[in-house]
């Protein structure tokens, strides 16, 4: 897992190694905008034609209208401003020409911002960031336009004149025909940095500025995982620019870490290995699932194959007496048992062998009601999904007395928000001041809640632990698995998380795994997956993983 940080965390980071003596803030400036250069004839080796500059070669670069290549710079008020005056006199260095404009009061620009302006202003113009940018662009013939306008510092709504503009300019800037390359540096303005949400413009309405490349530093921003941002940033490329050494404090920890309770992972394979030990059956676990009444089994029964899938050793569907042919005539390696009501169930898991339960997929409201107090009684690991979640949602306050740390919660946002209203009210408000709330603080706050892992269900799926440990498992960028969005898709989650509760894994880490191994099953299959097909995913998906495994 890689770790991601929020724009408060990268900002005590720098801060911390300002004053640490090491580097100075010009010096980390310098250091970003070169990494944006690089970025780009990493990702474009076709645009750095004049080869090195400082080495000798002559500067020769050709442009899409056969002249030299031309660039545009966005640059803001902040210190994003500044990397953009770099990553401009970087480019003219290398022979291009490059055109600046400058949103904001040159004279109110940060002290090291106002450096590089200045060192700008001695080799080029700066022009006022305007409504009428858009004009200029559309006219002209550019290899490369560089938003350096407003970083990771964005956190609420901001005034027209820039939305109208970047409005066109997304506009004029998309389709085939558009032959010059589209580069953020930090994160594509209009996105907020640690929530990835689309952020207001007064009276303006608008589509986003589209990045084909966003540049970032250190490491990559939660932001850029979540909600609208995944859909804008284009590539995610993540330059070093000296912060890693962490220098110790007195306390013998690094001044440069973030505190383990507010670090925030992100997914890229199984928590812990998913190899089998040798053993019987029973010492690979025995889930058992909850049905629904008669024609309503089906969910159950996908969660049911996910969880004998994944690799737990027995899985058992409990269900009421009217589907119990039903259920008979659709499964082999799967058990059936009858539980008709809460005494039913008690009796059952008097069986110490099933040390995991899943309660949900298609139980219907009433049944879920009944039974969801005796399993939670019980304390095995227990996954609670759909309408286990619904059925509480006039009175979740009684749902969480009943919960224990060994239970994972996996909403997706209407339940979410029925769940945890006030939680839900935070998310969907438009901040007006200060770092804005997160899908990321947003699960952590109802982890905290509810006692147990919530698992906030998306293409930007959150799993948050009571402590705060928070993972993101993001199906965007190379990731992505539209597909997913299926009938049935969230019940094979459920039943993957199960098995591997069955199994042995911790609440947090079945969470974590099972969503991994949800979008690299659906990513394995491609378009056109059903919900069925998940589970016949599992064992291509795991078989990549054995020589790791």
């Amino acid at each position: 897992m890689s770790d991601l940080l929020t724009a408060a965390q990268m900002r005590a980071i720098e801060q911390a190694a300002i004053e640490s003596g090491d580097v100075t803030g010009l010096e980390l400036m310098e250091r970003a905008g070169q990494g944006v250069v690089e970025a780009i004839f990493e990702e474009w080796p076709e645009l750095d034609e004049a080869g090195d500059v400082a080495g000798g070669q002559p500067p020769d670069p050709r442009g899409i209208s056969g002249n030299r290549k031309r660039a545009v710079v966005l640059c803001g008020p902040g210190n994003n401003g500044g990397d953009g005056f770099v990553v401009a006199r970087l480019l003219q260095g290398r022979g291009w020409e490059v055109e600046v404009f400058l949103y904001g009061d040159a004279e109110k620009l940060p002290p090291d911002a106002k450096v590089n302006y200045e060192r700008w202003l001695q080799i080029g113009a700066v022009a006022e960031y305007t409504s009428k940018l858009h004009m200029h662009v559309l006219k002209g013939d550019f290899d490369l336009v560089v938003d350096a306008l407003l970083g990771t510092g964005a956190s609420r709504a901001l005034d027209g004149v820039l939305g109208n503009t970047l409005t066109v300019l997304s506009a004029s800037m998309s389709g085939k025909e558009r032959k010059h390359k589209r580069v953020a540096i930090d994160n594509p303005t209009g996105t907020n940095s640690d929530t990835g949400v689309q952020l207001d413009f007064d009276h303006v309405e608008w589509t986003g500025f589209d990045a084909d490349l966003t540049v970032t530093f250190h490491r990559s921003k939660v932001g850029h995982w979540l909600d609208f941002a995944a859909d804008v940033c284009g590539k995610i490329i993540v330059k070093d620019i000296g912060l890693e050494a962490k220098p110790l404090t007195k306390a013998g920890k690094s001044s440069l870490a973030v505190p383990v309770d507010e670090r925030v992972w992100l997914l890229d394979g199984p928590t812990r290995s998913l190899g089998k030990h040798v053993g019987h059956k029973y010492s690979h676990g025995h889930a058992l699932i909850l049905t629904g009444g008669s024609g309503k089994t089906g969910a159950a029964r996908l969660a049911a194959r996910g969880a004998l899938r994944v690799g737990a050793g027995l899985v058992t569907l409990g269900v009421p007496p009217s589907a119990q042919q039903e259920v008979a005539c659709q499964i082999t390696a799967l058990m059936l048992t009858r539980v008709g009501d809460a005494t039913a169930l008690d009796v059952i898991l008097g069986d110490n062998r099933l040390n995991a339960l899943c309660l949900g997929p298609g139980m219907g409201l009433e049944r879920a009601r009944d039974l969801a107090p005796v399993a939670l009684a019980a304390k095995r690991a227990t996954v609670l999904d759909a309408d286990a979640l619904s059925a509480f949602a006039d009175d979740p306050e009684a749902l969480f007395q009943m919960l224990h740390e060994n239970c994972v919660l996996t909403p997706h946002g209407g339940e979410f928000a029925k769940l945890f209203p006030d939680v839900g009210a935070k998310l969907a408000a438009v901040p007006t001041k200060g770092p804005a709330y997160s899908k990321v603080d947003a699960t952590r706050e109802a982890a905290a809640r509810a006692g147990c892992i919530v698992l906030y269900k998306g293409a930007d799926t959150v799993i948050a632990a009571p402590d705060g440990r928070c993972s993101v498992n993001a199906a965007v960028y190379e990731r992505a698995a539209p597909w997913l969005a299926t009938a049935g898709s969230g019940d094979v989650l459920a039943g993957f998380i199960t098995g591997l509760l069955a199994r042995g894994f911790a609440p947090m880490a079945a969470a974590e795994t099972g969503a991994w191994l949800h979008v690299e099953s659906a990513r394995a299959f491609g378009p056109g997956l059903i919900a069925e097909d998940l589970p016949e995913m599992l064992p291509q998906v795991l078989r990549a993983l054995a020589p790791e495994g």
